[in-house]
């Protein structure tokens, strides 16, 4: 599974103590459009972000880094999570603060969908990753009418659902 990291340092802000807004600004376009450019080997286009988690605040000063990673390919769609991490380095402070999921749909040079490179799980974090991806890819198609309730497979095991 390949891995992509980029780090940068907040800047000024009217809210020093919450820079939670700067972690989606850096999240959106093309920071996490580059990791599914280098697995799918071509240009991709955002099909949906979901799953934004907040569990900490960036603050002023934070070094911020942002790690992406492919957990699972999906013929012409590729699933990427971001964790984003801040430091204090003064303080010897590291927290991780946010975490988002991506999916991104591989495009040729006329924006028709192509195929795209598998992904083979390594490590049981992947594998894990690699999992849920399925069953978050079940829910999206289902919030979004494109698949039926009764026909996710893997979502049957959470919910109840009657045919």
């Amino acid at each position: 599974m390949r891995k992509y990291d980029r780090t940068g340092i907040t800047q000024r802000h009217q809210y020093p103590q919450q820079l939670n807004g700067w972690a989606v600004d850096a999240l959106d376009g093309y920071r996490v459009a580059i990791a599914g450019q280098k697995h799918c080997e071509s240009i991709v286009v955002t099909a949906s972000v979901d799953n934004i988690s907040f569990r900490s605040p960036i603050r002023l000063g934070d070094v911020v880094t942002l790690r992406a990673r492919a957990t699972r390919a999906f013929n012409s769609s590729v699933e990427i999570r971001i964790d984003v991490d801040a430091e204090n380095i003064p303080e010897g402070r590291k927290i991780e603060s946010n975490s988002a999921y991506f999916t991104f749909v591989a495009v040729d040079k006329h924006g028709h969908p192509v195929e795209v490179p598998e992904i083979v799980p390594e490590t049981p974090e992947e594998v894990e990753l690699y999992n849920g991806a399925l069953r978050r890819r079940q829910l999206r198609l289902i919030l979004s009418g494109r698949m039926k309730p009764a026909e996710a497979t893997e979502l049957k095991s959470i919910f109840t659902i009657k045919e």
